[in-house]
């Protein structure tokens, strides 16, 4: 029997010698009161003595009166015989004599006693303690031991068929299985299959389903760690788990090695403001040694996953280290069938539930997301008493993924009710009848999440390019709900706090990175991209002028102003639109996609009255792929 992987008789051992020490340190003694010569024959004559032990070369007396009470005494060498003359006297007093050398041996041989156990016990107790941090103790069965979690050949583990959405990532990976399962082949072409594979994506792509895919698909041991484990307060402890790892991947051969978020080691070097962490350095520097260490046809590959592959260090991309990156991006709409399929695989679906569908609605939906969507369908179809999952727990999964539960103990009163109902219709408006804004598929005011109310526009299809006249479809969207505010109630609320925020970030992006401006031109003054360190910040210096930057912020402004002009007048010629809107939001609070399509049945697209061109696509745009997340209104500011 063994207890954490050491025998269990050193527990009881353990704590016997701890209750020894204990009882030799904290044992309680009653210190004998010393007397004066003078007292203690008193006390003699008296007949108060119960006992006395007289030690002859100390001159020392020790004793007992008859109230329990101890003593001790010295007299001088001289009065020895006198003063033993008058104890004989008394023969109700018990006398012992015993010779100092008998007294010095006992003494000897009880410290030693005391003292072996003492040093014994913290000797044992100081070993047992290293034995007991196991794995995280020192050397190799200590803190330079790796703490990858290994998975067993035969252990159960996702296979290429659970994956979907992902089709040129499972091609890319193939080889790799390929390879672990019969390198002979490649041996024989002179191929040589890329000893570092990094998967870089979003989070919730499925970077680290598809590591585990490729092991259970080859049968081979899985190694998975994550970076932040490598990275210790005691310095040289990363480099030892490194060198750790590769060791006992390489003993089982072949293998595959995953280090999860390899960002929080494989960071830049020297990108810190007064130098990088030391610690973390050397850790990274073991890491490229390992990976440059790899012998031909060890037959062990090392998977990294990543979400900031910009921030990686430029040594662990080379070729001959990570030769291969494999990105995970967001799963477009087949990609998205095929995930709700396998999510829906085994649970009680109704008939009435269309997948596709549902991934028309979900554009921007991670693998994560649309699991979590399944997930919540199902926890809200127990909740209702339902034996199958329903469209309508699907329509809600949407909305509490997108936007969180809806907060009904939030009493709102009827004014605040009524202005975020004239906010959202000033959303859903000018998002209508512009032609290049995205459908409305929900209005609602129920306060969900950190929204008091969201309008919920959704593209037709997946989008990677956006133009000039979209984007600024979009700037006049989001000042719709601002707009309406201000003409109904002559004053603005803290309401348009989101809204606001993106309008600017969205204006200041396409003036300084996609050059949709007139005024500045076609160049980018944007800084590096997904720059976080403040070493570099802090030492950047800004590649444009001041009268630069005010020429920006003057384009940035002109932007907004633009849009919100636009979305005045678009609200003013629909005034009785937007009086009918919001009383139905606040009758019935939230309008679908067939309703709000019923009361825009009349509207005539828009056309601006002023001659705006017709930009050309703005390139690689970030975020576009991203989901259209609802609008939050009634957020403080």
């Amino acid at each position: 029997m063994k207890l954490l992987g050491r025998p269990a008789v050193l527990y009881p051992v353990v704590g016997l010698i701890a209750g020894l020490v204990a009882l030799f340190m904290f044992w309680p003694t009653q210190n004998p009161s010393e007397l004066r010569l003078d007292e203690f024959e008193q006390a003699v004559a008296d007949n108060q003595v119960e006992w006395v032990r007289i030690s002859d070369r100390d001159n020392r007396i020790d004793g007992a009166m008859l109230d329990g009470k101890t003593f001790k005494v010295t007299y001088p060498r001289e009065y020895a015989s006198e003063l033993t003359s008058k104890i004989r006297e008394k023969p109700s007093i018990r006398v012992e004599v015993i010779s100092q050398r008998e007294t010095f041996w006992q003494s000897l041989i009880y410290n030693l006693i005391q003292w072996t156990v003492l040093i014994g016990a913290f000797a044992l107790l100081l070993w047992f303690i290293v034995l007991k941090a196991g794995d995280g103790g020192l050397g190799r069965a200590g803190f330079g031991r790796s703490k990858a979690r290994r998975s067993q050949k035969d252990e159960p583990d996702a296979t290429f068929a659970d994956i979907a959405g992902l089709d040129e990532a499972v091609e890319e990976l193939a080889e790799i299985r390929d390879y672990l399962e019969a390198p002979e082949r490649f041996r024989e072409l002179g191929a040589k299959v890329p000893r570092g594979v990094l998967l870089v994506g979003p989070p919730g792509t499925g970077k680290t389903l598809l590591a585990r895919a490729v092991a259970g698909e080859a049968h081979v041991p899985f190694y998975s760690i994550s970076g932040s484990d490598f990275v210790e307060m005691f310095v040289g402890v990363g480099a030892s788990r490194i060198r750790d790892l590769f060791a006992r991947a390489k003993e089982e051969s072949p293998a595959i090695i995953f280090i999860d978020e390899i960002d929080a080691v494989g960071r830049q070097r020297g990108t810190g403001l007064g130098g990088g962490h030391d610690e973390r350095e050397q850790t990274l520097n073991q890491l490229l040694v390992e990976m440059d260490g790899f012998e031909t046809g060890t037959g062990v590959v090392l998977m990294g996953a990543t979400n900031r592959a910009d921030i990686l260090d430029p040594a662990l991309l080379r070729p001959g280290r990570f030769d291969r990156q494999v990105f995970v991006d967001l799963p477009d709409f087949p990609g998205r069938v095929g995930i709700l399929k396998v999510h829906a695989a085994g649970k009680p679906i109704a008939e009435a539930v269309d997948l596709e569908v549902l991934a028309r609605r979900t554009p921007g939906f991670t693998g994560a997301d649309l699991a979590n969507m399944v997930n919540e369908a199902a926890l809200l179809a127990a909740r209702r008493g339902l034996k199958e999952i329903g469209m309508a727990e699907m329509d809600e999964a949407i909305d509490r993924v997108m936007a969180g539960p809806e907060r009904k103990t939030r009493v709102i009163s009827e004014h605040e009710k009524k202005v975020i109902a004239y906010h959202e219709s000033g959303h859903a408006l000018v998002g209508h009848v512009l032609p290049n804004a995205d459908p409305i598929h929900k209005i609602s005011i129920i306060p969900r999440g950190r929204a008091l109310g969201y309008t919920l526009a959704l593209p037709e299809s997946d989008r990677y390019l956006l133009t000039r006249s979209e984007l600024r479809d979009r700037l006049a969207t989001l000042m719709g709900g601002r707009v309406a505010e201000e003409m109904i109630f002559e004053e603005p609320t803290t309401g348009a706090q989101d809204d606001l925020r993106a309008a600017a970030d969205l204006a200041r992006q396409m003036v300084t990175e996609y050059g949709m401006s007139d005024a500045i031109g076609p160049v980018s003054l944007a800084g590096p991209a997904g720059e976080v360190f403040l070493g570099r910040d802090y030492a950047a210096s800004r590649e444009h002028s001041d009268d630069v930057a005010a020429e920006v912020d003057r384009e940035v402004r002109r932007f907004i102003e633009d849009a919100r002009d636009e979305a005045k007048e678009i609200l003013l010629q629909n005034r009785e639109l937007l009086d009918r809107l919001a009383s139905e939001l606040i009758a019935k609070e939230t309008l679908d996609t067939e309703e709000v399509r019923g009361i825009f049945d009349d509207v005539p697209a828009w056309r601006s009255s002023d001659s705006r061109e017709v930009g050309i696509d703005g390139g690689d745009l970030h975020g576009t792929g991203k989901r259209t997340g609802p609008d939050e209104s009634g957020l403080g500011g």
